[in-house]
């Protein structure tokens, strides 16, 4: 009876064991409900509901503060998610692009192609915010291999307990509050700025000694626009009409030959912003880094169109279901608008990015 007994209190004790070091995780983990707000974004696609999109936004910053989803919905019936992260590389985005492909199979998949100018990881803090939130597959042990900077380690990854264990001296309120659940801080994929800082200079740009985009910067888009096809998916590249970082002539002329090459529609906004309506003294929070809530909502009405007619995608506010879901989603959104002018008033900046980073 004794034999018996000893490999349940074996396998009880390895239970416990498991369940308080997954809670010493979560809680030594960042949070990125008050501070840092983009490391909580690659998270936030695994609690939508209706995973059922048909347009997948993929990229950096240059997508996930652009592009209003809530916006192509209410003018076109477009359902649509942002997949974006902080400094986003080229291997991230494939590797979010093949793990969303297992959830849902959208009918365009729009990549942002300012990563291309990177050949090799930056920081692991972008490497933490793209993949930390990805749930443990194949896809994402690929993901880590492609991504990690020289001195991290694969078991970090797999275990962010031992990334995160010396945290302990910096636990917060915070920390305890969202322990077990946290607030949704984007608008599927959106993450919104409505206050304005106008242009006022542009940074010259540096010559480079090498216009070329790399070998394994074009092996990772290859990847992707056959994963698109292998799915009967559209791929769609664009560049962000942001004015900073500078986009090259030469960088503009290799994505045109690549797209024509592979018969993929690629559209650099910065040649459209007068047809968008984009004006620069009112439609960015940064000094054109970015555009604000009235640039997102100018661009999505634009690019909707575009999406609408090329692809014929469907309008489905008939379906009662879907308008639903996304009135909740439209009511959020405006309750957002109305909090961030409040701060503004209040503050005079926005209590949200109170402690933002500098900007990639």
């Amino acid at each position: 009876m004794k034999k018996a007994k000893k490999p349940v209190k074996l396998a009880v004790t390895a239970i416990i064991t498991i369940a308080i070091l997954a809670l010493l995780q979560n809680l030594l983990m960042p949070k990125y409900m008050t501070e840092i707000l983009e490391g909580a974004l690659i998270t936030e696609y695994y609690r939508e509901e209706n995973r059922n999109h048909d347009v997948i936004f993929i990229g950096d910053c240059e997508v996930y503060e652009n592009f209003s989803p809530v916006t192509l919905w209410q003018e076109y019936g477009i359902t649509s998610f942002i997949r974006g992260s902080a400094q986003q590389l080229i291997w991230h985005s494939y590797y979010l692009l093949e793990e969303t492909l297992k959830y849902e199979k959208p009918k365009v998949v729009v990549f942002n192609v300012l990563s291309m100018k990177y050949d090799k990881p930056q920081k692991e803090a972008y490497n933490r915010m793209a993949l930390d939130g990805m749930p443990l597959s194949l896809t994402k042990i690929k993901a880590i291999q492609a991504s990690m900077m020289e001195d991290e380690k694969f078991i970090t990854y797999i275990f962010p307990i031992l990334r995160y264990h010396s945290r302990w001296s910096e636990l917060t309120s915070e920390d305890f509050k969202y322990l077990f659940r946290k607030d949704k801080i984007t608008h599927n994929g959106y993450l919104m700025r409505v206050d304005v800082k106008p242009v006022t200079t542009i940074p010259q740009a540096r010559k480079l000694a090498n216009y070329e985009f790399s070998d394994i910067c074009y092996e990772y888009l290859d990847k992707m626009t056959r994963l698109c096809k292998e799915n009967g998916i559209e791929l769609v590249l664009i560049k962000a009409p942001t004015l900073y970082p500078h986009w090259y002539d030469e960088w503009d002329k290799q994505m045109e030959d690549y797209a024509e090459e592979n018969g993929l529609l690629y559209i650099n906004f910065l040649k459209y912003t007068d047809e968008i309506g984009i004006d620069y003294q009112t439609d960015t929070y940064d000094a054109g880094l970015h555009l604000n809530l009235s640039g997102a909502e100018k661009l999505s009405r634009y690019f909707g169109r575009i999406l609408k007619e090329k692809f014929s995608l469907p309008d489905h506010r008939t379906n009662e279901e879907l308008s639903r879901g996304w009135a909740a989603k439209g009511v959020r959104y405006a309750e957002e608008i109305e909090k961030q002018y409040a701060e503004l008033e209040e503050y005079g900046y926005l209590k949200a990015f109170n402690s933002r980073r500098d900007e990639e």
